[in-house]
């Protein structure tokens, strides 16, 4: 059977790529709602949790811009069994939270991390030196990253590709850790191809038993319309792939 296609709609951005013309898949409207972008208040994010309700953490869930990123913290918490997670991201989203009810774009991995007590392991992958160096985290083997720095280097590909789990995986990819050839985003971007991206994701799919996954890093529209069309063909296209990739190992992806 294949996996649920879940398209998280915050604004509107998927009605105009195109990669959605080709398949099946549920919808969440979430664009009535306030008070979700780049924060998330209580108030919304009860909201937001009641949509997903009927749906399961296995399947492939594409979640809008990044300034939503945090909808992975909600997928995760479905989750009743330990797992671990593989975060694909330019920024390692482990900033302290402001306020300790208010979710938000930077701090879900570290907000996964502090709460969920079915968490066994975070990887992130493709983040920022600077940005990795600037944290004092304290987890542990918990917290292992894979900078953007050391996979520019075939040694941190080979520590990569040792990697392993012990438990199944959940993998959240935010496409601004990819180079703006291969998407466009709303945040800095790092310098990964997308078929760097694709070998990664490989590696993790042909030795890991995977739960589900969401992708983001849409793009706010842009005003000028001959930009905005550009920008629309290459994060389709991206998408396009990824899901294709995802689908041919959905043989991986496991029901709990």
């Amino acid at each position: 059977m294949k996996p649920n296609i879940i398209l998280m709609n915050f604004t509107h951005v998927y009605e105009q790529e195109r990669f959605i013309n080709d398949i099946h898949f549920q919808w969440i409207d979430c664009t009535d709602l306030n008070g979700t972008n780049c924060y998330c208040d209580a108030e919304a994010a009860k909201v937001i949790r009641q949509r997903m309700a009927p749906y399961l953490p296995e399947g492939i869930h594409f979640i809008d811009s990044g300034n939503y990123h945090y909808i992975s913290k909600f997928w995760t918490d479905k989750i009743k069994t330990p797992f671990s997670l593989v975060v694909f991201d330019h920024h390692p989203d482990m900033q302290p939270s402001l306020f300790d009810n208010l979710m938000s774009c930077g701090c879900w991995v570290k907000k996964v991390l502090d709460t969920n007590p079915y968490l066994q392991k975070v990887c992130i992958v493709g983040a920022a030196e600077k940005l990795i160096k600037a944290l004092h985290p304290n987890y542990g083997e918990k917290l292992k990253f894979y900078s953007e720095t050391e996979l520019s280097h075939e040694e941190g590909w080979n520590r990569f590709s040792h990697e392993h789990l012990n438990e199944p995986v959940y993998i959240s990819v935010d496409k601004d850790v990819l180079d703006i050839k291969s998407a466009v985003t709303n945040w800095d971007q790092g310098s990964l191809s997308l078929t760097e991206l694709e070998k990664l994701l490989s590696i993790i799919l042909k030795k890991e038993e995977i739960i589900g996954v969401d992708i983001c890093g849409e793009c706010s529209s842009s005003l000028d319309v001959f930009q905005k069309n550009r920008e629309l063909s290459i994060n389709s296209k991206a998408n396009k792939e990824l899901l294709n990739l995802f689908l041919s190992n959905q043989n991986e992806i496991h029901p709990l």
